[in-house]
């Protein structure tokens, strides 16, 4: 990017979001939704309800799994029920993979149209409310599906539908960051939205495990029966992502939105001609801003991969039970909330750029110390798991007030959109690279290598970007 316009945006950008000073209780409406969202990519798409997906539960031959679990409790590791039941498994692993992937390419192709239309009409809280309303409802739905093969396909539907409405929720909610801070302080408010959404991910995966998971009757008397217990997930995740997001959806005066486009509407292909022509204007005259969305696609598709998968290599490689999952996934949470926080802070003294670098190096170093100790069982997985976990959140942060420093002001919608476009358009590189590495190596725990190769990618396409300080 050319100095003048990163400074001639940097400049509209603080014109914008100078204009109604940022406070406390705003940043905390706004940082609402980030603790209610944990409802839906903590609890139900990484640590719980896939997890049931794609567990024998829906394996119709319940003596082949009695079998299978027999054989594994005598210390075998391969037999004819452990090889059958591993390879059903892996199937229903890729077709979870396969309907994230489509619900990928929906919103690559609805992501720029929503961004679009809401910097033209300036209703962007609107269109929030809509789109996270879609993912509460198909939360809801989730409680009806059975653990039977027949149901697999509903479950792994929902999942992605689900995934679609949230990932354009988000693309919505990162746009109001602007209007809740300054561009002294962005990289402190995004990183306490960040932390926020750990910190809810913390309480409620607390309120999963001593309430649902763990006991053997857990509340309202759910049990194993029918996979009760996890679909009453399913409906206390719908209603804590429901009741956090009011605050952000309902503030009205606290949360400024675009001004409306008068006499303005774009149809939705002339939104793609429009978009078209950002891209061309973008490799013109702001290459690098081109440039840092096709980086952070590439490495944000890798952190994605690491929560995706992390649960999955848990339980099938180093023998994690569904309450390690979860005892994991809150210890990871904390973690990640924390160091979200404080690098917050850091950030606005260092700057984006170089938290970006040095947490991508420290995720990419832990990855593979993972894979180098996955001989010494649990403890090492704990250790390592743990040290990505810092460098998690903060890439996450750092990349969504990097991106907004680098804006003009009024068009956040549209670029945001943008970067949910790019980073859906690549949401298929670490599931690819993880099954890639499996095939080709011939063990789940060689997935971790695919996903530091997407991680080591996106580092280094991010060191071409270059902007002004």
């Amino acid at each position: 990017m050319s100095n003048d316009l990163h400074r001639a945006d940097g400049n509209a950008a603080a014109t914008a979001t100078a204009t109604i000073p940022p406070t406390r209780g705003r940043i905390l409406r706004w940082a609402s939704w980030d603790w209610g969202s944990a409802a839906f990519n903590a609890v139900t798409t990484t640590f719980v309800y896939t997890v049931w997906l794609t567990s024998t539960a829906f394996i119709g031959d319940h003596t082949l799994v009695d079998q299978r679990n027999a054989d594994k409790a005598a210390g075998l590791t391969s037999s004819p029920a452990i090889d059958q039941v591993e390879a059903i498994l892996a199937q229903h692993s890729s077709w979870l993979g396969l309907g994230l992937s489509l619900a990928g390419l929906v919103v690559a192709l609805l992501a720029p149209v929503l961004g679009h239309r809401s910097d033209e009409s300036g209703n962007r809280r609107r269109n929030l409310g809509i789109t996270t309303f879609g993912t509460v409802i198909c939360m809801i739905a989730m409680w009806f599906v059975q653990p039977d093969p027949d149901w697999l396909f509903f479950g792994i539907a929902l999942i992605a539908v689900g995934n679609i409405f949230f990932e354009l929720a988000s693309a919505e909610y990162n746009a109001l960051l602007p209007g809740v801070s300054s561009p002294k302080d962005v990289g402190r408010v995004s990183g306490i939205g960040w932390g926020m959404g750990y910190i809810g991910g913390i309480v409620l995966l607390a309120i999963v495990l001593v309430g649902f998971i763990n006991p053997e009757v857990g509340w309202f008397g759910v049990g194993d029966e029918n996979g009760t217990r996890y679909r009453a997930v399913a409906l206390l995740a719908a209603l804590w992502f429901a009741v956090f997001a009011l605050p952000t959806l309902l503030q009205r005066d606290g949360l400024p939105e675009p001004a409306r486009a008068s006499g303005t509407h774009t149809s939705f292909f002339g939104v793609y001609r429009e978009l078209g022509r950002t891209i061309a204007r973008l490799w013109r005259s702001a290459r690098s801003t081109l440039v840092f969305l096709i980086a952070s696609a590439v490495y944000r598709d890798g952190l994605a991969g690491v929560f995706t998968f992390g649960g999955v290599l848990a339980a099938g490689t180093f023998g994690f039970s569904s309450s390690e999952v979860i005892v994991f996934a809150i210890a990871a949470n904390v973690v990640s909330g924390i160091a979200t926080m404080l690098l917050g802070m850091v950030e606005d003294r260092v700057g984006p750029r170089v938290l970006i670098t040095v947490s991508l190096i420290g995720m990419i170093a832990a990855a593979l110390l993972t894979l180098l100790t996955s001989g010494g069982g649990k403890t090492f997985f704990w250790i390592f798991g743990m040290l990505m976990c810092v460098f998690v959140g903060p890439v996450q942060s750092a990349s969504r007030s990097f991106l907004t420093s680098i804006t003009p002001a009024g068009r956040h919608g549209e670029i945001f959109g943008l970067y949910a476009t790019t980073g859906r358009a690549v949401s298929f590189l670490a599931p690819a690279a993880f099954s890639v590495t499996v095939a080709l190596l011939g063990a789940q725990i060689w997935g971790i290598l695919g996903i530091a190769a997407v991680l080591l990618v996106g580092l280094v396409l991010f060191t071409r970007v270059h902007v002004a300080r």
